[in-house]
């Protein structure tokens, strides 16, 4: 590993973000302004070895908080996200650890906002029922606690069940004219209620839209045709 004394800090023509350090007048290794501040590195400064792999280890941090930062630029994520993609990009176990507890501190990582912020938006562009939205939320790696308070938080009360039905009802009529040609109850049931299954409602709360809707569907089908 390249040992010395520093003999030239000069920005990165093409990022003013980052550094090259020379040792001995010759070019060792670009590092982060980040990396630079938090190892206090200086022209004339020796480098030996343990601080040459400190400063290794300082930039793997730097590097990973940084890629971090992008994905949470794109969308928010939870922290389970976030872990795994950064070991896809292999980073250090530990540049993972710092990245994650730097963005906790940050507040730009936050697995119970994520949560409420994942349900509201799932409720405001794209219903799903409540076993839908605790599987997705699972599958992000969120604790159980952090969901059922997510769920309890945004707009769930004690008429829980009356809402999570006028969500299904409210969906499945956004989509009754797919299903209103059924040749008969048996498979409007079957169509309609396998659309509104996978979308995380129980059968007990779709059982009844079926009958309410069927009941719409037969009585438009009996309206005699309008005397041209």
């Amino acid at each position: 590993m390249p040992t010395g004394t520093i003999t030239a800090l000069r920005a990165q023509a093409n990022n003013s973000q980052r550094v090259n350090i020379f040792l001995n007048d010759e070019f060792a290794i670009g590092v982060s302004l980040n990396t630079l501040a938090r190892e206090g590195l200086a022209v004339g400064q020796q480098i030996d070895d343990e601080i040459w792999v400190r400063l290794e280890s300082t930039e793997q941090d730097d590097r990973a908080t940084q890629a971090a930062m992008r994905l949470i630029e794109v969308r928010p994520r939870s922290v389970a996200e976030i872990r795994l993609r950064l070991r896809r990009k292999e980073f250090p176990a530990a540049a993972v650890d710092y990245a994650i507890t730097r963005l906790s501190d940050l507040g730009l990582l936050d697995d119970a906002a994520f949560s409420r912020l994942w349900v509201e938006n799932r409720r405001s562009f794209s219903p799903r029922g409540s076993l839908a939205l605790r599987d997705e939320l699972r599958r992000k790696g969120i604790a159980r606690d952090l969901i059922d308070t997510a769920l309890a938080d945004v707009g769930e009360s004690d008429d829980a069940a009356d809402q999570e039905t006028e969500r299904a009802r409210t969906l499945a009529r956004s989509a009754l004219r797919r299903y209103a040609d059924s040749a008969d109850r048996f498979s409007f049931q079957r169509r309609l209620g396998s659309y509104l299954q996978r979308r995380g409602f129980t059968f007990d709360t779709i059982r009844p839209i079926i009958d309410e809707l069927w009941a719409d569907v037969q009585a438009t089908r009996e309206q005699p045709e309008e005397e041209p």
